[in-house]
């Protein structure tokens, strides 16, 4: 039987959520504070994802600025409904829902609208269009009795299509199936004239699990599914390759078969560093509701293929090189918060990304001279040749391994005579510790990093190979670091006013065996 490889996105891409419409599937997840935020990809088979855009590409239509790492714009719901496709979303500030958003195109590519600002509280916003046209908007947030009903409430008000407002009376329609514990991530389904209001409970750990409950009528009275969990890794031992399942979303195919993406991890020895991964599981419908991978009743880092899909062959992983050569950085790159000052040069000439220095740190709550792109592989190697001349130890350039409150930097620099310099620094919360140095006779290096599963060693490539040192891989692990995102491989510049700018003539992501 021809079969896939779960992960279908590899890397940071939490919170998944899925629509079709006709042959073609779409799929937006969190971006937290990286910008351009909430990440539109598109599929013909439902593993291979390729992506279309971002829902937030104008700096107008949402601010990041002064939020943490970890907040920003969790977990967007992408639906289709008459010609138009509907994204709505929670800014997060301070790890609590602040604003929903509701966004809107007519292409997924887009261009998205500038937000409609929902009468909504609460995270995790979904919307589900019934067969009668009417749209019903569903959320979590805190329970009015938590003592009573459990600390999370999910509730639910109409969405008028007109106006693009919600309106009517609100409805409390479940507290969860595990009392004391959070419920979250709803999104509702309709099958054979019954409600299916699917949950996420346990928090998005380890006991991250699906629970679900049904209703007669869409605003309820809703019972929880006494099969809850529907599908959780919590009770599986630590060799297990997947934890953390949850936060699912269903989507049928045009061949008549149900599957879920549901977010997930992949933990070496108790912790991970790649973040939440998105991974596809079979669905099959019973009489009592969804079954998820009815035949092993957990996800498997091997499935088969969707029916209708083809063969399955994957095409080898190459090396994906950037020379920065186009008027704008590809899609795989962000920044934190914001457009960053940098430069793609173009036409003739030497080409590159030029990026100019800024006073903001990494660690900061603006937006730093600093672009990145997801790290996808346990065992890869990162490198770039940047070339820059420092004229004081306040100004510096390179690589940068940077997860939430921990971050490695490999930067171009100078000593207090001017030398240069390239040094490894790691950075704790805020605390540098320098792990080593090399003085350098010109100002062009090409910084390396390799990853595997003890950890990452930096090297400097000058004529000679130097390696400057190693950092343990769970420094950079969620479990240390904290937040919810995962590890983001990048270039930087710091400096004060005035304080140049480095050139990058290309950078290299490559899967190791």
């Amino acid at each position: 039987m021809p079969t896939f490889s779960n992960p279908v996105l590899a890397g940071s891409h939490p919170d998944p959520s899925i629509c079709r419409v006709g042959e073609d599937f779409y799929l937006v997840t969190s971006s937290f504070v990286y910008y351009p935020g909430i990440p539109v990809l598109h599929s013909r088979d439902l593993v291979g994802w390729q992506p279309l855009g971002h829902v937030v590409d104008r700096p107008s239509q949402v601010s990041l600025t002064g939020l943490d790492v970890s907040d920003g714009l969790w977990a967007a719901t992408i639906r289709h409904h008459g010609g138009t496709f509907y994204v709505v979303v929670a800014l997060a500030r301070g790890r609590q829902g602040s604003t929903t958003y509701l966004f809107t195109a007519s292409d997924p590519a887009g261009p998205w609208s500038d937000p409609v600002v929902l009468e909504a509280e609460g995270i995790d916003p979904s919307l589900f269009f019934d067969d009668d046209g009417r749209c019903w908007f569903t959320a979590c947030r805190d329970a009015a009795e938590p003592e009573v009903t459990g600390p999370g409430e999910l509730w639910m008000r109409e969405l008028d299509l007109e106006s693009l407002a919600l309106t009517g009376p609100t409805h409390a329609l479940w507290y969860g199936a595990m009392r004391g514990a959070w419920v979250e991530a709803p999104h509702l389904y309709k099958r054979d004239g019954v409600y299916h209001l699917i949950g996420a409970e346990g928090g998005t750990e380890r006991h991250h699990a699906v629970t679900a409950a049904r209703a007669d009528a869409v605003t309820g009275p809703y019972s929880t599914d006494p099969r809850s969990p529907l599908l959780t890794h919590r009770h599986r031992g630590a060799a297990e390759p997947i934890h953390n399942v949850g936060h699912v979303d269903l989507v049928d195919t045009p061949a008549g078969e149900t599957w879920a993406v549901a977010l997930g991890v992949r933990p070496l020895d108790g912790t991970h560093t790649l973040g939440r991964e998105v991974f596809l599981v079979p669905v099959e419908w019973t009489a009592d509701g969804p079954v998820f991978a009815p035949d092993t009743g957990r996800v498997r880092l091997s499935e088969r293929l969707p029916a209708g899909t083809g063969s399955g062959a994957v095409a080898p992983v190459r090396p994906a090189r950037d020379d920065f050569g186009g008027t704008a950085l590809g899609p795989e790159w962000s920044s934190l918060r914001g457009p960053v000052g940098h430069l793609v040069s173009t036409g003739p000439g030497e080409g590159g990304l030029t990026i100019r220095l800024s006073p903001e740190p990494l660690t900061g709550t603006g937006t730093p001279a600093f672009v990145a792109r997801r790290q996808q592989h346990l065992r890869m190697r990162a490198r770039a040749r940047v070339r820059f001349t420092a004229t004081a130890p306040t100004q510096e350039a390179g690589l940068v391994v940077f997860q939430h409150a921990h971050h490695a930097t490999l930067a171009l620099t100078a000593d207090a005579s001017g030398t240069p310099h390239v040094v490894l620094t790691a950075h704790e919360a805020g605390s540098p510790t320098r792990l080593g140095a090399v003085a350098m006779t010109s100002d062009e290096v090409v910084l390396v990093v390799d990853s595997d599963e003890s950890g990452y060693t930096f090297h400097v490539e000058d004529g000679t190979w130097t390696t400057l040192g190693s950092i343990e891989r769970p420094f950079f692990s969620t479990e240390r670091a904290g937040g919810f995102v995962g590890v983001h491989l990048g270039l930087y510049g710091i400096g004060g006013a005035d304080a140049g700018e480095a050139h990058v003539h290309w950078f290299e992501y490559a899967p190791a065996r």
